[in-house]
């Protein structure tokens, strides 16, 4: 029985759900935390993103490099995430648990430490979880398959941490809820890696060095236009969740108590409709579902502009949830055929490299983000929850709305700006005998 879950995409998933209930509680609610709550000028927020983004720029490269060349008993990718858990346990836990009675410029420096403390542990988490998937589900069919199942369990966590939160932080604080999520993080990341059997790889070159595999990587322009356009696209995602409780708020006019509500029409639509996607995208070529997912994510958003209240807000986020969805599934299936090419090319797998140079680049993100906050919070004379100047609501409608159209419109421009040329196939398992050659 215990072999029928080794490497099984059910309890790979796991893993994605493990690590997006803290994530998305993260990115959901440390803005509103620090900014709303707590006082932080947005400025100071952003700044804090900035030095982070400098940080994250030398190590995510690094880790993946380290990753790569990793070779133990036990794996390249399971020993760093086993030695990662109780450090990004105490990281998240200290993100959400500023000492009381801080000045502003305290409050920054604890917020800045704690963000880069929980920021590189989720580095190493994310480039060895995430390098595991092209490693361990090898081809178009059976990678969307594990994407679907992985993006059902990471919707699941989302719903928990967007719509739960509001409830849990009301009754127990925020510390005390990253404390839970931190030990809901630890039970099933532990599961999940218990439960990886990492493939014994037969690399037919020699390791690169650390800049001959930077170099190699950044050549791939097949990698970088699929990143870049996906780091807009990623932006939408962490900057429309972020700004629900402000939308709720300030637009919408519904109490902190019903943002569950608003949240839950995001992410429990997104539960069914991230199958419905599979249904869609199955015979249909993985680039084409993934540029159909960015246009018709952006048309998803834009319903957001025209809510005035609790029904609308929910019509709103449902229409959201399916352009979600889809996004959720099928950049997989493009990024595990970009690293099997590569492999093909190098006679190496290296997952890792790919997986954290891609994390860099997506992760660019919350910089998009804070800024797009920042400049619209200016515009509008927005500077944080104790001075929110006189016109919030139009500050988080720009925000919510037209800020992610105008995104998703340049990531759908990007992924149109090469032809991608694949020589693997195109479903199935992975088969280095059955090769041809397609061309968008």
């Amino acid at each position: 029985m215990k072999g029928k879950w080794i490497n099984s995409p059910h309890t790979f998933a796991l893993g994605m759900f493990a690590m997006m209930v803290p994530s998305q509680a993260f990115s959901s609610f440390y803005s509103y935390f620090y900014v709303e709550k707590l006082g932080l000028g947005i400025g100071l927020a952003t700044l804090a993103r900035t030095i982070f983004l400098i940080w994250d720029a030398v190590n995510n490269p690094l880790f993946g490099y380290w990753s790569d060349r990793t070779n133990t008993r036990y794996g390249r990718r399971r020993p760093w995430v086993f030695g990662s858990i109780p450090l990004f346990m105490l990281a998240f836990v200290l993100v959400f648990s500023p000492p009381g009675g801080l000045s502003e410029n305290g409050l920054f420096a604890w917020f800045l430490v704690t963000l880069i403390l929980y920021e590189a542990v989720a580095t190493v988490l994310w480039v060895n979880y995430g390098a595991l998937l092209p490693e361990l589900f090898r081809g178009d069919r059976i990678r969307a398959k594990a994407s679907a199942i992985q993006q059902g369990y990471q919707v699941v966590a989302l719903l928990i941490a967007t719509a739960l939160s509001p409830m849990i932080y009301a009754a127990i604080n925020f510390s005390n809820m990253a404390i839970v999520y931190a030990c809901v993080f630890g039970i099933f990341m532990y599961i999940c890696m218990m439960n990886v059997q990492e493939k014994k790889e037969t690399d037919v070159g020699e390791p690169l060095k650390l800049i001959p595999a930077f170099r190699e990587t950044i050549r791939n322009k097949k990698f970088w236009v699929f990143n870049i356009s996906n780091s807009f696209a990623q932006t939408v995602n962490g900057l429309v969740s972020s700004m629900i409780p402000f939308y709720a708020k300030y637009v919408l006019h519904i109490s902190e108590a019903q943002v569950s509500i608003l949240m839950a029409s995001v992410f429990v639509s997104v539960i069914p409709l991230v199958f419905v996607w599979y249904w869609i995208i199955r015979n249909m070529d993985g680039v084409k579902a993934w540029r159909l997912s960015l246009i018709v994510y952006g048309l998803s958003v834009i319903p957001l502009w025209f809510g005035y209240d609790l029904i609308s807000g929910i019509a709103a986020g449902v229409a959201v949830g399916f352009g979600l969805a889809g996004f959720l599934v099928t950049p997989a299936i493009v990024g595990g055929r970009i690293i099997d090419e590569d492999a093909d090319k190098t006679g190496l797998r290296r997952e890792g490299i790919y997986t954290a140079v891609s994390g860099f680049i997506t992760r660019s993100s919350g910089l998009i983000s804070a800024l797009a906050f920042f400049i619209v919070g200016m515009i509008f004379g927005y500077q944080s929850g104790d001075n929110p100047g006189s016109d919030p609501e139009s500050t988080f409608r720009y925000l919510i709305s037209v800020v992610p159209l105008c995104l998703l419109v340049i990531s759908v421009v990007i992924s149109f700006t090469i032809k991608f040329k694949f020589t693997e196939p195109l479903r199935g398992d992975y088969d280095h005998e059955q090769k041809i050659n397609h061309q968008l």
